[in-house]
Parts: structure tokens; sequence; C-alpha cells
């Protein structure tokens, strides 16, 4: 291995410093469409900015960091693999009717006192089943947000219901890239990450729930306008049936038998790929769209668009088209892209010696268990609202902090846990990230004002602390 001087940390903060302009310019310029490109050409700027340092002052050769970028690609090729394989779920568990069957019977549970906690429940299941708190939001989120207000709750506590539910789901589903990524990020299996991750959670969506329970026991009043166009529109549109209910149950089982995430995940796709030809046949061959084909060519050619492509289904209802509607494995590849260039910085970061740099002046500060996981949840929160991303600010966190945790004897899940406790759920509570913006242009409420409201968002990371301090199920590794 070549051994080469440790940058100083204000060297070192340089390239951390151009990634964040640069991202405050590309939030600027693309608002939310920023992950389509633009976050994108700013890693890759700052790991030039961090290779041209090292390799013109100290003589870092070129070599070193094409191996470290090779090394981290290597160790999350599995990770893309899922992540192709999450777009072939989604869209198979919607196309199926998994995903349709569950929301209407879920919307039916709405009544004017229990709103807010409804959809706040009505939003986790949604956003647990797609993986996605932005897909939830846009769709499910912006009729509750309609219904709330025919009720007459707050458009704020609406909002702030809706997206503590979302975040809860996208933060607890196999389904989610932010899962994914920061369970990949630290080394952690993705099952393994999820179950630490309830230590954390449920106790912060509980008090969240009561929160939300004890704020809409005085609402009244009607509204089931949203609700019926919701139930009428699935039901004419996809054959509802308790039947399809059968494939995330099977799934769960794999699940608690620790069957390796992949196979889990491929699994499932097929199981919901064979209930869709067995349940929804006329939705396969309008997905197919060529008259010209066979039943069974048409029923093929519709299934494996339905696992790779996007898909549109009609249902007479604008709002429940867009939830219906899926990415497949193409629509991952953004994320796809996302996440190599991000551990591609990440690996120049390390190759350089500069993560070394800055994890070293943090280790000087931490003293006490409680003192690495809050540095770690200030970190998360400080690049979200430096970088503007999520994703960003996940691949940093564990990047800066993985070395300590494991110098101080740590298990790597209580950095996966810690970085999604952080940076995943205070991401859209900040107005100039792309969560943040992304949320308040589709529900129409801005960030500040919904803000308070998002109790579950703001909880976790003090829960994470919290729990910290106690040192429940807190192991340090035997060596």
């Amino acid at each position: 291995m070549n051994e080469h001087k440790i940058p100083h940390p204000l060297v070192a903060a340089i390239p951390v410093v151009v990634l964040i302009g640069l991202l405050m310019v590309i939030i600027t310029l693309f608002g939310s469409d920023a992950l389509s490109g633009g976050s994108q050409i700013a890693l890759l700027l700052g790991l030039a900015v961090c290779v041209t340092i090292s390799m013109t002052f100290y003589h870092v050769k070129w070599q070193v960091f094409e191996q470290q970028m090779c090394k981290t690609i290597g160790n999350i090729s599995v990770t893309l693999l899922i992540l192709l394989t999450v777009g072939m779920l989604s869209g198979s568990w919607m196309i199926s009717g998994v995903v349709p069957t569950l929301i209407y019977y879920g919307v039916q549970i709405l009544s004017p006192r229990f709103f807010l906690v409804s959809a706040c429940v009505i939003c986790a299941l949604v956003s647990l089943l797609s993986g996605s708190s932005w897909t939830t939001i846009a769709t499910i989120g912006v009729a509750l947000l309609g219904i709330g207000h025919a009720l007459g709750v707050s458009e704020a506590w609406t909002a702030g219901a809706i997206i503590s539910g979302a975040y809860f789901g996208d933060k607890m589903s196999p389904l989610s890239d932010t899962t994914i990524l920061a369970s990949s990020s630290v080394g952690v299996d993705i099952f393994e990450h999820i179950r630490y991750m309830v230590i954390t959670t449920t106790p912060s969506m509980l008090i969240t729930l009561v929160i939300f329970l004890c704020a809409g026991l005085g609402n009244a009043g009607g509204g089931s306008l949203h609700v019926d166009q919701y139930t009428s529109g699935l039901a004419s549109t996809f054959h509802i049936s308790a039947w399809t209910l059968l494939v995330p149950i099977i799934t769960g089982v794999l699940i608690a038998k620790k069957v390796p995430s992949l196979i889990v995940l491929f699994a499932s796709s097929i199981m919901a790929g064979i209930t869709a030809l067995i349940l929804q046949p006329h939705i396969l061959t309008q997905i197919a769209g060529d008259t010209t084909l066979s039943t069974a060519g048409a029923l093929a050619k519709g299934l494996a668009i339905t696992y790779y492509g996007s898909t549109s289904v009609q249902t007479g209802f604008e709002a429940l088209n867009d939830l219906v509607s899926t990415g497949g494995m193409a629509g991952m590849l953004n994320t796809i892209w996302l996440i190599i260039c991000a551990m591609c910085y990440g690996a120049a970061m390390v190759a350089s010696g500069m993560i070394e740099s800055i994890t070293r002046v943090i280790i000087n500060w931490v003293r006490t268990r409680f003192s690495l996981v809050s540095s770690t949840v200030g970190t998360g929160i400080f690049l979200n609202l430096t970088t503007g991303d999520q994703f960003i600010s996940i691949v940093l966190t564990a990047d800066m902090f993985r070395n300590v945790y494991h110098k101080e004897g740590y298990e790597p899940r209580l950095l996966s846990r810690t970085c999604e406790d952080c940076a995943t759920v205070t991401s859209v509570l900040v107005p100039w990230n792309t969560c943040g913006m992304t949320q308040a242009t589709v529900l129409g409420v801005p960030t500040l004002t919904y803000l308070p409201y998002c109790f579950f968002n703001y909880i976790s990371p003090l829960m994470t602390m919290l729990i910290a301090a106690i040192g429940w199920k807190i192991k340090k590794m035997r060596v």
C-alpha cells in the first residue's frame, strides 16, 4: 500500500467546501431535478479537486485512487443489483394489485376524529410498500391534504402527518433507496439494518401517532369524496382481491427466515409477476400496447415492461394515475448513477487521506458512546443543510465515521442506523434541500410551515441519541 502524507484538516476540507458550493448552485438551478445529473456532476468535480490537490501537493499516484474506486464500487456491486431488483419489485407489486388492494382497504379507515393519525398510518403503509416517500406524498399525500382541508384540519398539521408517515415507511422499507444506501455504505445487510432501526424508529413513531391522535380527536365533519374516487378508481381498474396479500405475507416470511436480501426481492418480484398474470391480465395487455400480438405474447411483453420499464395505467382519476404508475428497473438508474458518483468521490477522499484527516479531528472530540452518536447525528444534519441532498449526506456521514466506529469497537449497524435516523428523515425539513423543496412544492405548503408538525422527523434523531445515552442494544464487537 502506498504511503503518503496526510493532508491538514483545512486542506482536507477544500473538496468538501467545493462540493457544498457546487451543490448549492445545482440545487438553485435545477431544484428537484438536481438528482437527474447536476448532483452527479458536482460530485465528479469535487472528486477532481480532491485528486488534483493530492497528486500535485502530496504526490499521491493515480493508481491509488483507481484501486480504491474499484474496491469501493466492487463492494457495492450487489447493492446495485438490489436496486435494480427493487425497481423490478415496485413495478410488479403495483401492477399485480398488491399495493392497490392495500390502498383500497387502507383509505377506508379514514374518520374525521382520527384523520391525522389515519393519514400518518396510510402514508406509512404506502411508503413502506413502495419504498418511496416522494411518490407517496405526491399522490395519496396530495389527496389526503384535500380531505384534511374539507374536514377543516390545518394544512400544516395534515402535511406534518403525511410527511411523518411517508418518511417512516421510506426509512423502514427494504425497497427504499436510502435504506439500501445507508446499509450498503457501511456494509450491513439491509434486513439486519432494518431490524436494528426498529429499536429507535418504533418509539419515535408511537410518540408521533399519539400526538396526532390527541390533536385529531376534536375534529369532526365529512369529506369522503377523495376516498370514494380512490376506491372506485382502484376497483374499476384492478381486480382487488385478498389473494394478492399472499405476496407480501410470503415475502415477510422469507425476511423473517433471514433469506438473503437479493433472493427475497427477486422471489417476491416473480410471485407478484405470476399474480399479475392471473389477476390482472387486462392491465398487462394494456401495458404491452401491441394489438398484433397473441394473448400470450401480449401478457409476456406487458410483464417484461412492468419489470424493466415505466408503466402508466388509466384509472379515470388523475391523482390515482400518478400513484399506480411505476418506473421499473429503469426508474432506479438515476439513483444508481448518483451512488456510483458518490462512492467514487468518497473513495478519492479515502485514498487521499482527507477523510482520515477530518475524522482525526472528530475522534479527538469523541469521548463517550453518546458523543460519538451525537456527533454522527450532527454531521448528518449539517450535511443535509450544506449539501442539499440526503443521498450525499448518507454517503459522506458513513465515510467520515466508518473508521471511528470500528476503532471504538462498535458494530457497523449502529452507524448505518444513525445515518438513517439523522440524514434520511431530516432532509425534508431543510427548505433548500431537494426533499424539502420537492415536498413543499408538491403539497403547496412551505417547508417552514409544516416543519413543526413533522414530529417523526425530528423525534428520530433525538431518539437515537437517547438510546445511545441509555446504551440499549448497543454492543461492542468482540476482538
